[in-house]
């Protein structure tokens, strides 16, 4: 049962900022969130649990709402609930009482997913720590569903009506940055040294392969090395949001984090200008890109 709009627009206030825009494009960062709410119960420390967030990535795109740009921006952090995440991608052991809802078909990605302990609530961080020492009520995982998850798509799938409406199409961004190296239990690829950007949109099907292409070469003219689909295909805010066929386009893009911050402290470094000023380059060609 979905929550009333009214306690949806509370929610919203407090857990997501959202930004209207006047454009085709749509940008949002759901998992660069520093509030840590105080019922998460985690057992890992905050710098453990800091080292999960997509770190600054709401920095790099500041510019973007002056450029009449919608942004989407939650605040709770990713650990605490995924909202690139499905509401079925429950791993229903970590609960204290029996799941009353659909947890779905789970596809292969969906089984690794739950089996690295990265489903909607996470079990576990990229290097395989326990978060919690506790079973979840079931009480608390569909507050937070209500609380940050329904706030959070409601904000995107609107910002992506609007943008559709105005223009006869869209383009959305799902704004993500990665470690340079893989961490144990961030994918099924442990170990892997990360290109400078990696391109999402799940084999062609939440976006077109011509725009997937124009935006490898507006990164690679900038001396970008860029990967598409390995090892990030993009999951749940591209595809419920990407249908090509309905000239609404959905892509994913990771950012190589040495490219812009200290990976151990968290800091920014000199990087971060530059290519801040290449992000935004980029979105200004994007909004001059008719995919039709």
């Amino acid at each position: 049962m979905l929550t009333p709009l009214s306690a949806l627009q509370s929610a919203t206030q407090q857990f997501v900022t959202v930004n209207a825009g006047h454009t085709p494009l749509v940008l949002d960062s759901p998992h660069s969130g520093t509030d840590y709410p105080q019922d998460f119960g985690h057992v890992c420390d905050l710098a453990t649990l800091r080292r999960a967030e997509d770190t600054h990535v709401e920095k790099l795109y500041s510019f973007a709402p002056a450029l009449g740009v919608a942004w989407v921006e939650a605040h709770f952090p990713r650990s605490y609930l995924d909202a690139n995440r499905n509401v079925t991608e429950i791993d229903p052991t970590m609960l204290s009482g029996a799941w009353p809802d659909e947890l779905g078909e789970q596809d292969a990605a969906v089984q690794s997913k739950l089996r690295l302990g990265k489903g909607l609530i996470w079990r576990m961080t990229d290097d395989g720590l326990p978060l919690y020492n506790r079973p979840l009520s079931v009480a608390e995982v569909q507050a937070r569903i209500a609380n940050c998850w329904q706030p959070y798509h409601a904000a995107v799938d609107s910002a992506i009506d609007a943008a559709h409406a105005r223009h006869g199409y869209s383009i959305h961004i799902n704004c993500h940055s990665m470690p340079a190296v893989s961490s144990s239990h961030a994918t099924d690829f442990p170990g892997l040294v990360h290109a400078d950007f990696v391109i999402g949109n799940r084999d062609n099907t939440t976006s077109s392969a011509s725009l997937v292409l124009f935006i490898q070469e507006q990164l690679a003219q900038h001396g970008y090395n860029v990967a598409i689909n390995h090892p990030y295909k993009g999951v749940e805010l591209v595809r419920r949001y990407g249908k090509p066929e309905q000239y609404r386009h959905s892509v994913q893009l990771e950012i190589n984090r040495k490219l812009y911050m200290d990976e151990k402290t968290l800091a920014m470094h000199a990087g971060f200008e530059a290519l801040q000023a290449h992000l935004r380059s980029l979105v200004q060609q994007l909004l001059a890109y008719d995919p039709r």
